[in-house]
């Protein structure tokens, strides 16, 4: 495979998105399930059925009752014992849970590599001769598929099938999406509307094992269980609305499999040739895939605008940032008081003075320069003026602090009504409360309180204008 994209390379690429897209739609109800795990297990549980179905098709070609040409009808029997391996395992999942009152997880764990043992054990009792690719069964071979086409059309069967698998999958999302929608977010309402949950349960699972096994021969294990989960994952830190989660998982798993095959092809080439290693041209598809759906999973849990790491960080320095423009404010107000109380706590004057404009630094080289920054930013807004001996608020700036302190001392007021507070304890709840309270949520307080005049401290509390 050279670094340059073929014709070859683009069905591969599709053929490995509609893999992707298909086992993405039943992985989004998996994961909305809290179930993502049970499709790790589907994978390995699905062994027993396939072999099963393997012995029973070998049984019935040596008996004369299946053409041995016929491909079609044996991959019929490898998906039927696929299906009733998933069922199966579905079923005593829940029936050793409710039996054995055990956590799900650990239902899951114990029947899942029973019947994984089960499998390998019916391999070596009736099929050891088999030989099994470990890496054809890790990573698939979708490299291989465009050597696999229908006729001379040069269609992938791979392609056709993990497309047929996707259509089907879409119509049945159309066609029973209010029952699994119901079942997923509340199975009790489902029951009472008349909708059986464990049954929606088990045809979902018999749908995640039959696009298991479609996908699993083309693209291997662990793409299968990666695109199962990881797609969703990243589309629900994008979203939160349903049909748009649904499309976004879908574009993610179809978005991974085009990155994941250009990187397979460009990445050896661009770090390991300028290294010495000459002979490295590419590398395995499905692995980088996987690669692409971690990172874009990596960059939606970073950058994401609502639930993103970064994204939450600087929201919570900007509303940081916030606060310490409006204290700086309330206490420049407060300076303009009579008696310039710090802080509306009734322990004498500012220390230093109470001059206005008048401000007493903030400990530490962070606090000076967050105090620097704060009047930087009210000066930006035209709510102080600095003038040689600090900041002074202007009109638009003491009608912002007006309200500021109002907030503070009406709320110090409600808690000195509701709660047997010391006076002393009124003014850190206060402090955090003021900054968050809008015009309707004072003239509520100061209706429950019969418009107060003064605060528990004998402080004047300010009119809203």
């Amino acid at each position: 495979m050279s670094a340059d994209w073929t014709e070859f390379d683009t069905w591969i690429a599709v053929t490995a998105a509609l893999a992707a897209m298909s086992c993405t739609l039943p992985g989004v109800f998996l994961v909305l399930r809290r179930q993502s795990m049970l499709g790790d297990a589907l994978s390995h549980t699905a062994l027993p059925g396939i072999v099963s179905a393997f012995l029973v098709a070998h049984w019935m070609r040596a008996s004369g009752w299946l053409d041995t040409d016929e491909d079609g009808s044996f991959h019929v029997l490898l998906v039927a014992g696929a299906v009733v391996a998933g069922v199966l395992t579905a079923f005593l999942t829940e029936t050793v849970q409710k039996i054995g009152r055990v956590e799900s997880s650990a239902a899951l764990g114990v029947i899942y590599t029973s019947l994984f043992a089960f499998g390998l054990l019916l391999i070596r009792m009736f099929a050891d001769n088999v030989h099994l690719d470990a890496d054809c069964v890790l990573f698939g071979t979708v490299e291989t598929v465009v050597f696999n086409t229908i006729g001379d059309s040069g269609v992938p069967r791979a392609a056709v099938l993990n497309g047929c698998v996707l259509i089907v999958n879409s119509v049945l999302l159309l066609l029973c999406y209010k029952e699994l929608q119901l079942t997923t977010f509340d199975p009790a309402l489902a029951e009472t509307a008349g909708i059986r949950s464990s049954l929606v349960h088990y045809v979902l699972m018999a749908v995640t094992s039959v696009t298991l096994v479609s996908a699993f021969e083309s693209v291997g294990s662990i793409l299968v269980i990666t695109v199962l989960v990881a797609p969703t994952a990243t589309a629900f830190l994008l979203t939160e609305r349903m049909w748009s989660l649904i499309l976004v998982s879908l574009a993610v798993a179809g978005g991974s499999a085009f990155l994941g095959h250009w990187l397979a092809i460009a990445v050896p080439v661009l770090v390991f040739q300028p290294l010495g290693f000459t002979t490295v041209d590419d590398t395995s598809t499905a692995g980088m895939i996987a690669i692409a759906c971690g990172g874009l999973f990596l960059a939606a849990f970073l950058l994401s605008p609502r639930k993103g790491l970064i994204s939450q960080l600087v929201r919570r320095r900007l509303v940081g940032f916030r606060i310490a423009c409006e204290d700086l404010l309330g206490i420049l107000y407060r300076l303009e008081e009579p008696a310039g109380m710090d802080m509306d706590n009734a322990a004498g004057p500012v220390p230093g003075g109470s001059s206005p404009g008048v401000i007493v630094p903030s400990a530490g080289v962070r606090g000076r320069l967050l105090d620097w920054l704060a009047a930087w930013r009210l000066r930006r807004l035209g709510y102080v003026v600095v003038t040689g001996d600090g900041c002074v608020l202007t009109e638009a700036g003491r009608s912002v602090a007006r309200r500021l302190v109002r907030s503070h001392r009406l709320w110090e007021s409600y808690m000195a009504q509701h709660f047997s507070l010391a006076s002393d304890h009124l003014h850190e709840t206060a402090n955090r409360v003021e900054h968050y309270l809008d015009g309707e949520m004072r003239d509520e307080i100061e209706s429950e309180l019969d418009v107060p005049g003064e605060d528990p401290h004998g402080r004047t509390i300010p009119g809203e204008s």
